[in-house]
């Protein structure tokens, strides 16, 4: 009687450790899955932060940002050297003129049908407000 008691006890022990360590592992891909979900989320969301920061840095957004703070292009660089001696002259920089506004080309005037409408009544195409807002804009990843 007393080994089979001992048996039973073994074998009773055995399972609750299992079930104990099948829980534990259970919970441990539970929190994996959310982990790799955050993973994903944070990582489209580098993605689009640093899709921003190219846009920012880029030459023409960069020159377009310097020219709205009122910076102008330096004249020539002036240098020191190691011994104290001065290279090239100072001088202050001067804003460059603005650029003179081309000239806009009439359309030439074909003789259309009366009933159709011409190129020239339709007029330019409306600009588009995110080309003309002189800062980039930043594009929404789907499903954000």
């Amino acid at each position: 009687m007393p080994f089979v008691l001992l048996v039973v006890a073994l074998l009773g022990g055995g399972l609750i450790s299992l079930l104990l360590l099948n829980s534990a592992l259970n919970q441990g891909s539970f929190q994996l899955t959310r982990l790799k979900k955050e993973t994903l989320v944070l990582t489209d969301e580098e993605q689009a932060l640093q899709r921003d920061v190219d846009g920012y840095s880029a030459p023409d957004a960069l020159q377009r940002r310097a020219h709205e703070l009122g910076l102008v292009p330096g004249g020539s660089p002036v240098f020191i050297g190691p011994d104290g001696k001065v290279a090239g002259t100072a001088s202050q920089a001067q804003a460059p003129p603005p650029p003179s506004p081309a000239p806009v080309a009439q359309p030439p005037v074909s003789a259309a049908p009366s009933g159709a409408p011409s190129a020239a009544a339709s007029g330019p195409p409306a600009p588009n407000p995110s080309a003309t807002s002189g800062t980039p804009q930043p594009s929404q990843t789907p499903g954000r």
